[in-house]
Parts: C-alpha cells; sequence; structure tokens
C-alpha cells in the first residue's frame, strides 16, 4: 500500500495495490480520525493501522459507504470497539447478505478477521456523528443499495465509494429495479454536491474539480449509450473482468432489465 498521503488539510489517502483501492483517513480532535473504506488485503489494513499508530492517530470512528465485501473490513489494529457506520439500507443489505460477502472476501483477500467485517452501524442522520469536521453523507442507490457518498465541506473533499472512477465503467447492479435510473440519479445527486474540490474515487485515482467534473460526463456518456442498446467501447476497459461486466450490462439491457 503507498503511504498515507495528504490531499486536503487534515485528509489523507492511502491506495492498495488491490483493484487501485483507495482508503481515506479524516482526522479530527486530540489525535482521533475518521477512517472511510480501509481496504484491500490483510496486509494493506495492517499497513494501514500502523501508519495510524505511528502518526499518533487513533479511529474513533469508520464509514463503509456500501454493501460490498472491499469496502466492510476492518481490524483489531483500528480498534474492534470503533463504531463503524454505513446508511441504513446499506446495513440492512450487509446483513442480508453477509454469506456472500464472506464468501466474496475468503477468495479475493483471505485471513480478514470475520467477527469484525461487516459489523456496521445505521447511520441516523445525515453526518456520520463523531468529534471532527464535518462529514455529509449522499445516500443513492447506484451501484449498490444505500451507497453513501462521503462529502467534507470544510475541504471541499468528495469520497465517492465506487462512483466517479478513471479505471472503472459504471458498475451497475441490474439485480435491483430500475438501475439504469437509479445509477443517473446518483450521478445527480453527486454533480449537486457544491464546492467540490477534490474527488476521491473508492478504485482509482484522486482528481481536482476539473476532473470530477469530466468523470461525471463520462460516467454520464456511458450511461447514454448503455441506455441506446448498441454495442459500444469505453476507453476504460481495459481488463477482463471490465469486459464481462460491460457485456453483462449490455446482455441486461437488451433484455429490458432497466
Amino acid at each position: 500500500m503507498q503511504r498515507l498521503q495528504e490531499i486536503a488539510p487534515g485528509v489523507l489517502v492511502a491506495t492498495g495495490e488491490q483493484y487501485t483501492t483507495i482508503s481515506t483517513v479524516v482526522t479530527g480532535q486530540a489525535g482521533g480520525c475518521l477512517v472511510v473504506d480501509p481496504a484491500v488485503s490483510v496486509a494493506e489494513v495492517a499497513g494501514l493501522a500502523a501508519d495510524l499508530a505511528a502518526a499518533g492517530m487513533t479511529p474513533v470512528a469508520g464509514f463503509s459507504t456500501h454493501p460490498h465485501w472491499d469496502h466492510v473490513l476492518w481490524s483489531q489494529d483500528l480498534g474492534p470497539e470503533v463504531p463503524r457506520y454505513a446508511s441504513e439500507p446499506a446495513v440492512l443489505v450487509a446483513g442480508r447478505e453477509r454469506a456472500g460477502l464472506i464468501s466474496g472476501v475468503q477468495e479475493a483477500a483471505p485471513g480478514h478477521d470475520l467477527e469484525l467485517f461487516g459489523r456496521l452501524v445505521p447511520l441516523a442522520a445525515d453526518t456520520i456523528p463523531w468529534d471532527g469536521p464535518a462529514a455529509q453523507v449522499i445516500v443513492h442507490d447506484g451501484h449498490a443499495p444505500g451507497h453513501g457518498a462521503v462529502f467534507l465541506p470544510d475541504t471541499g473533499v468528495l469520497l465517492a465509494g465506487d462512483m466517479l472512477s478513471d479505471i472503472e465503467i459504471p458498475l451497475l447492479d441490474f439485480d435491483e429495479p430500475g438501475q439504469l435510473d437509479s445509477y443517473g440519479a446518483a450521478l445527480d445527486r453527486l454533480a449537486a454536491v457544491e464546492g467540490v474540490r477534490w474527488l476521491v474515487p473508492g478504485h482509482g485515482h484522486v482528481t481536482d474539480a476539473a476532473g470530477f467534473r469530466e468523470r461525471l460526463a463520462a460516467d454520464r456518456h456511458y450511461l447514454d449509450q448503455l441506455s441506446a442498446g448498441r454495442p459500444f467501447d469505453d476507453p476504460r476497459l481495459t481488463a477482463d473482468w471490465l469486459r464481462a461486466a460491460h457485456a453483462a450490462h449490455l446482455k441486461a439491457v437488451a433484455e429490458n432489465v432497466k
């Protein structure tokens, strides 16, 4: 994992090798910090915890942007009793689909503490309750039910979860009804956030305000092309699994699963 890099005052990111996954840390009061989506291998999560300890930071809250296995990880070194929040719909999905999430993590990143895996607390409001900078949660159903982006208004940082990636196409969940509309509505919600200066995707690379707008346009273009129902290409289709996901999207639309 790349060591923590400060992208804005008090906001640090670390990028793992597996899936180019970004973990985010927001500094709070008296050495406390908020940890968002720590991932993804056991070694990477351990390295993140070690870096925080070396810097004199202690996790006091966590947040999972959505209920996929690589976004609900935790470790003893991050603090077994630290509350880890997610939107209420995301918590419900994580509980209902726990067996599948465990299967996914054991296959792709074995060795994680399954007692701590996916132990989430539903948010009672639209902000993360912690003693640090305001962290507003923007809930939508693009990519996964109850997906929650986090906006830090003090620094203009938007943590987008698995949206707005420069290396992944929009990944739609056609098991959910109306997914094309839901994904488009999610992009609209993110586009409406005022004051975005930095965008942090769950997978890919951090970008600035101009890059944020470019990625919104790229993802909207992908959805428009997909809705048209004709085969098309995208420059992000560089890996076999992404090409397979793209083919599945086209098939779903052809079968009128929108």
